[in-house]
Parts: C-alpha cells; structure tokens; sequence
C-alpha cells in the first residue's frame, strides 16, 4: 500500500466528523488513490450510510494512522533544549514546539498534494490505455473497470452443500439470478457481488459535483445467500426443506419470495422457464410437496395417517379468488372463534407430486399478469399455494409457498387508472403489513396486525403460535439500471432480519404518529368505529412512520373503505336479486287471483301495497348504500392526488 495511506488498510475503523459536527467511527471499505480519499461506511437507524473522505481530513482526526516517515530538520532549526542543562520559558518552548510541529504537517500535506497530482496523471494515463484496450462502445466500461478491481480483492467463499443447515424461526435470505437475454444485448453491468454465503454487496455507481465516477459498496448480510450459479434445488436445501417437518409436527410454515418484478420470484417457486414453458416439478412448490410425500412414508409419521390436500388462489387488489376453481370470487371472513376462513376455497386431495403438479399447472394458468417494463408476463397479484396436512378431517399442519406481486408495483398509488391505483395500494399495504406479522412473530408480541391487508388476514394462522416458522427468499436482479429496485429489495429483507435479532428494540413502536392519525380522522367515522381493519392499519401506520407520509396512508384507508364498502354493495345487490324473485313469485300469484271473476279486490290491494312497501324499502336502502360508495370512489381518487411523490423505502 502507498505510504500516503499510513497505516489505512480497507476493514480500519477511523474517526470521521460529520456536516453537522458529530464526530463517530466508521469502517474504510476503499482505499481511492486517484483523488488521495478513502471511502467509509457506517449504520445508521438500520441502514448502511457512506461517504468519501479526503486524506488530510482523516489523519487530523486520527493521527495514530497518520504516515510513520521522518522528515529531517532543516538545518537552521535548532535542536531542541535539554531540560536538565538550560533554563526556558515554558510558553516559549511550547511554541516553538508547536511551530515545528505544524512545518513538519505541512510538509506532509504538500508531499501528499504532490502524491496526489501523479497519482491523477498515473491513473487518467491508466484510463487512456484501458480505453484503447477495450470496446468503448461498452457503457460505463470506467465502472466495469472499478467493480472488476473490488472483486479482485476480495476472499470467495460462496455457500455449498456442505454447510450446516441452521435452524432459525425466521429465515431471511438473498438470491441473485444472472443477467438476462435483455440486460445481455444493451450490455447491462453486473453490480451485485456475493463474496461469501451471508454477505451481499452493491456496487452503486455514483458521480461527484465534478463529474468524477465512483462505486458506493454497500454491504448487507443474511442467514444465506446465493449468487446466479445456484440451482433452485440448492436455494430449496437451506430455506423452505427445513420446514416441511415443522407441518408434520402439528406446526404452521410460510415461504415466500420477494422481490421486484423480473428478479426471479417466480423461477424460484414455480420452477425453471424455457421460454414461455414453465417446468414446475423444479420449483419450491413441488420440491416441498415431494418431500412431504417422503416425509409420509417414514415409520413416525406414517402410523398418524395423515391426508394430503392443496390449495391454490390469488389475491389481486384486495380480493381473493381460486385458482383451483375456475378463478371464483371467494370471501375472507372470521368465525366465531376468531379465525379466519377463506369461504369456499377448495382443497383438492393429492396423493403423490404428480398430483400437486397438475395442480400447479391450472393454477398458473388463470393467474392474473400483466405486461411491463421488466417483464412481458409480470405478476400482479399474491399468489398463494398451500400443503395441508388433515389428520381425520381435523387440521393438522399447513405449508404457505407464496409468490409475492412485484414489490416496485407499490410505487403504482398515483397512477390516473383507478385500477392501478388499487393494485398498487394492495401491494404496497400488503408487503408493509407482511413486515409487521414478522415483527410480531419473531418478538412473540400478543398481537399480530394480520387484518392490515388481505395478504396476512388469510395467513394469520401461519403468525400465530410457538410452532410457526417463516422464510423470506428476497430475490434481486444484477443489472446497474436495476440497482435503485435492488436496494430497496434489501433493505426492506434488512429491516426484517433485524426486526428478529434486536432485543433492544422490543418496546419500539410505542409512540403514535399523531399526523398520521389525524389524516385517518377524516375518513368515515362510522366505517372506522366499526371496521375491524382500523386497529391494525393505525398500528401500521404508527409503526412505518418513516417509510409511509401520512397522505399515502390516507389513501391505504380510503381504499381499505372502498373494498369493504364494495363487497357489501355487491352482497346486497345478490340478496335484492334474491327477493326479486320471490316478489315476482308473489306478483304473479296476486295477478292470477284477479282473474277470477270475484276476486277480493281489497285483499288484492293489500298486499301489492305490502310488496310495493318492501320493494321501496330495500331499494331505497341499496340505492343510498351504492350512493355512498360512488362518494367512497370519489374520495379514493381525491386521496390519490395527495399521496406524497416520495417513494416507500420499503418498497
């Protein structure tokens, strides 16, 4: 290492002074010999900050690393006095100690300026004679360059078959898919490196005021991580295997895959793509299912008798429909004892994978897409596959193998298409209140907010209970002009892992954000007193304050009172259909008794007053509810238009 670095070396902890003067330490993770800096990187509020710190700056706040190099006195400095032979005055000598001091510093600093000037010629001759040696034409080649040179340095020590499978309640982990065919052909950076079998890393590009490049390494750690070599048997080894015994032990399991639209979700739960061609029996949902069928067949487990039986539906902005059942409409209620069941779900009897599947086929068929920018078949809703384990028609274990809806979709709440707009709401409450199930689970909290989304209501079982384990499986894509999507993908799997593993953080959340809450105040009142959504959708609120502006919250309320208010137009519209054909019924035997020659024309009076009564009644009734929720449609699109522009951080 030059000497102009001292003793710095890339893993030193320094002292560094902040805009604000707050003075703390901070890890070097690059040593810039270009500009004479090092590049630091810090936690902060869970998050990794970093910034680029000149030489001098650093060795005036640290001078223990400061360069070791003797600078010769200059022949008309003195030597200085020995204490036992001459008389000085004290604040003489400290000053002149002082002066010499400060010589020798400058002295340095010039070295360095002087280091510093050829180091910049060195490396803008190194640049002219690399851009000679390669195709120019490549873009941001400069930053290929600097992400090879990183990569060089490090130690690679990826994740293999050999390590131990930990056991954790919850599993938070990162796969990396390769570049694809797209980013290939406009010759997209690979920016994502994963040096070892916990560590992620992002190669950020970033530019300085004087248009000088350089990379930003942030640095992330899991329970696993797996870089584009691992094969979806691999990735299946270390996070939904070691679940599948949980369900056999009267115990609930959840996986799911997260991450933006095209990075992999639904490679990794439904199987390996050729083209358009999708082959399921290499996805995690059939890889759970045949371990299941094993797991059946083992001495401990086979004399309980178990049946096997599955489930497949989708929820798509607040709605859940099954795709084992020609997409029907279904309902989410509670019972009496406070459990929530999805109403008129089939569950289809498997009795070997070949089975499940089928079942997996017909359920991706019929699941709802749509095309975008990343991907020509995008997911736009949740979908939900489900292993149920029944011991004499009594439920004995579930698996939830879930494919999560493109995170980035969230960021869809502003769009001028209401039905955008309500996709994107879904998915982005959805994913904020997965987050907060998690928290819950993994801080044994007495209470879950599962009613905050669709999502987590029908998963509620999965949070409850000393025997419930989860799996995150965040899935990225490598290419540079998807890193700001990658990062939020991260740092959303960061918070969550650190939701479980802090302790000192268990009475966080505790503080109301009164903004927030003054926001729901102006929905319908009535709606909120009695919709047993509110509780948790504060609770949310409340506990993202920093991630969601109290306008966008506004709008998750609005659309939460848009879809209650819906079903229950639509569940009164079906019951008037009904009682419109029992008046027809009556009508036409009242119309009959008039053809008799001396009918009772009071009677007949009578009751077409009482029907015509009943009629004006129960349509009066509907007419003012489906008043109220074209009001409720256009209080949604007000509340649109003030959703804050920033995006989630979560999301």
């Amino acid at each position: 290492m030059a000497s102009g670095f001292g003793k710095i070396v890339v893993g030193t902890y320094v002292e560094i002074k902040r805009s604000d003067g707050r003075i703390h330490q901070a890890m070097v993770t690059s040593l810039n010999e270009d500009n004479e800096s090092v590049t630091v990187e810090w936690i902060e509020n869970g998050d990794t900050k970093g910034k680029e710190i000149d030489l001098e700056s650093i060795f005036a706040l640290n001078p223990d690393v400061a360069p070791d190099e003797e600078i010769a006195p200059s022949p008309e400095t003195p030597p200085p006095p020995t204490p036992t032979c001459v008389k000085v005055n004290k604040i003489h000598l400290k000053v002149s100690l002082f002066s010499r001091r400060k010589s020798n510093c400058v002295k340095e600093v010039e070295k360095l300026q002087e280091k510093r000037e050829r180091r910049r010629l060195q490396q803008q001759e190194l640049r002219e004679k690399r851009a000679q040696e390669v195709d120019t034409t490549i873009p941001n080649y400069e930053i290929m360059y600097m992400i090879r040179d990183f990569r060089a340095s490090l130690d690679y020590r990826p994740l293999t078959t050999a390590d131990l499978i930990e056991e954790h309640r919850i599993c938070v982990c990162v796969r990396k898919r390769p570049l694809n065919k797209k980013e290939l052909s406009v010759k997209d950076l690979d920016v994502i490196t994963i040096p070892s079998k916990d560590v992620v890393m992002v190669h950020e590009p970033k530019q300085k005021v004087d248009l000088t490049r350089y990379l930003e390494n942030q640095t992330f750690r899991f329970d696993y991580a797996f870089d584009d070599s691992t094969t979806n048997e691999m990735v299946y080894r270390f996070t939904a295997r070691p679940l599948v015994e949980t369900i056999f032990e009267r115990g609930m399991a959840t996986c799911f895959a997260y991450g933006q639209t095209g990075s992999g979700k639904t490679h990794t739960m439904g199987g390996d793509f050729s083209g358009k061609n999708q082959d399921c029996s290499k996805g995690i949902y059939a890889l759970a299912a045949r371990d299941v069928f094993l797991m059946l067949k083992k001495p401990s487990y086979k004399k309980l008798d178990l049946q096997v039986y599955a489930t497949f539906f989708e929820i798509y902005s607040g709605k859940v429909f099954d795709l084992l059942n020609r997409k029907a409409k279904l309902r989410v209620l509670e019972d009496g004892k406070q459990q929530v069941q999805v109403v008129g779900l089939q569950e289809k009897e498997v009795k070997c994978t070949e089975d499940v599947l089928k079942l997996i086929e017909v359920g991706n068929s019929c699941r709802t897409s749509g095309q975008t920018s990343a991907n020509a078949h995008s997911s736009r809703s949740h979908a939900v596959f489900q292993i149920i384990l029944r011991r004499k028609g009594k439920m004995h274990g579930k698996f939830s193998l879930i494919d999560l809806a493109g995170n980035e979709r969230g960021a869809d709440t502003s769009s001028a298409d209401r039905q955008t707009r309500l996709e994107g709401a879904e998915i982005n409450k959805s994913l904020l209140a997965l987050k907060e199930c998690i928290r819950a689970l993994g801080r044994n909290k007495p209470h879950t907010p599962f009613r905050a989304s669709k999502l987590t209501q029908v998963l509620r079982d999965s949070f409850i209970g000393e025997n419930s384990r989860t799996c995150m499986i965040a899935t990225i894509s490598p290419g540079m002009t998807s890193c700001e999507n990658t990062l939020n993908t991260l740092r959303y799997a960061n918070r969550v892992k650190e939701l479980t593993v802090d302790p000192n953080q268990v009475m966080e959340g505790g503080r109301p954000n009164i903004h927030a809450v003054n926001q729901l105040d102006l929905l319908d009142e009535e709606w909120l007193s009695i919709s047993p959504q509110r509780d948790d959708l504060k609770l949310l609120c409340e506990q993202n304050e920093e991630e969601v502006s109290p306008q966008l919250f506004t709008f998750h309320e609005a659309v939460s009172q848009l879809v209650e208010m819906e079903e229950q137009v639509l569940e009164d519209h079906r019951a008037v259909f009904q009682e419109s054909i029992r008046w027809l019924e009556d009508e036409k035997v009242l119309l009959e008794m008039t053809e008799e020659v001396d009918y009772d024309v009071e009677s007949y009076a009578t009751q077409l007053e009482q029907i015509l009564d009943q009629k004006i009644e129960i349509l009066t009734e509907l007419r003012d509810k489906v008043k109220s929720f074209r009001s409720a449609l256009q209080e949604e699109e007000q509340a649109s238009k003030q959703i804050n522009p920033k995006r989630p951080r979560a999301l």
